[in-house]
């Protein structure tokens, strides 16, 4: 089959409408953004799928990665506002939202990103203490953020994070903090020392205190009874006088007997406990003795009765010698011959 000349045309036609069409036709990956230029000029933005545009009159200019990348910042030296030498790094995350701005606001982009993040880390924490620049990272991270993320709005860039990952001063400032540390330390643990023996000693004496409070409220108490005790038997003895006065008055005489006989009792009851020398008056012999106690007995008898008649008063025992000096109180009474013991 021999092919005419208007075949050959048509078949040229055909092939050339087919490379216009495959030239025409772009095909725009997921997170990525092209955009289309216009005899060099920007015209619109191609989205992720199938595109068409006009051969030989519009071409692809940028292709433009929008999703969040990474960018690495390296390590620079940074003098802290204390005069102090540090070194940093950092990384930043960004995403382009305009690529149309991100490809013909700003060339290099990644690179004015990073220099621009670089400036800003030394100017950020240049303007803090060394002190103040280890503890506050947050508050060094949202600064940068904030500035860095301004900076670069107008190139349609938008900074989501900006993250210090290390800071390094010098090997000779660490020992020193050390040292400040372990001194810092050691003040706060002789503090809390001081103070807990101080807290000791006041609670100390304040147990000193109360039990001197209470003590005296208990020798306050026990002086206070022993009074109302003494109080109660003076007045007891006061009843049993004003009896005995009574009795006397009515004209019992064994009553002024019984009393007698009875301090007679007591005090040769107290001598016998004595353990110094002493000078007692007692009778010398047993009968003697016996005697005085039946006559004390007799007038006990008397005074109160034992409800059988009539009570005869015993007469004491007559003694081998007379005594030098015979009290006369009443004829119950028991002699009081002298003796040295």
């Amino acid at each position: 089959m021999v092919l005419g000349g208007f075949d050959i045309v048509v078949i040229a036609l055909v092939i050339l409408v087919i490379l216009i069409l495959f030239a025409g036709i772009k095909t725009v990956p997921q997170g990525y953004r092209y955009t289309v230029e216009r005899f060099g000029r920007y015209t619109r933005t191609l989205d992720p799928g199938l595109n068409l545009i006009t051969p030989f009159i519009e071409r692809v200019g940028a292709r433009m990665n929008v999703m969040e990348q990474v960018l690495d910042i390296p390590t620079q030296e940074v003098i802290t506002k204390d005069n102090a030498s540090v070194s940093a790094d950092a990384v930043a995350f960004y995403q382009v939202l305009n690529p149309a701005q991100a490809a013909y606001q700003i060339s290099n982009l990644e690179n004015a990103i990073q220099n621009l993040t670089m400036t800003n880390i030394r100017s950020v924490m240049g303007s803090m203490d060394l002190d103040e620049l280890l503890s506050n990272r947050e508050v060094i991270n949202e600064r940068l953020l904030r500035v860095v993320d301004e900076a670069v709005g107008p190139w349609g860039i938008k900074v989501t994070r900006v993250e210090i990952k290390d800071i390094q001063p010098p090997a000779d400032l660490v020992e020193s903090m050390a040292r400040q540390m372990k001194a810092e330390r050691e003040k706060r643990a002789q503090i809390l020392e001081a103070e807990g023996s101080r807290n000791a000693q006041i609670l100390r004496a304040e147990g000193a205190k109360q039990a001197a409070v209470l003590q005296a409220e208990g020798e306050r108490e026990a002086a206070f009874r022993e009074a109302e005790a003494r109080e109660r038997l003076a007045e007891a003895e006061a009843r049993a006088t004003q009896f005995v006065s009574q009795a006397i008055a009515a004209g019992d005489v064994q009553a002024i007997n019984y009393f007698v006989a009875q301090k007679y009792t007591e005090a040769l009851v107290e001598i016998g406990k004595a353990t110094n020398a002493k000078i007692v008056l007692m009778p010398l012999e047993a009968s003697s003795i016996i005697g005085s106690l039946g006559g004390i007995g007799a007038i006990a008898k008397e005074v109160f009765g034992d409800g059988s008649g009539p009570v005869v008063q015993p007469r004491p025992p007559a003694s081998p010698r007379a005594p030098r000096t015979t009290p006369a109180v009443n004829p119950a009474a028991p002699p009081l011959p002298s003796s040295e013991t």
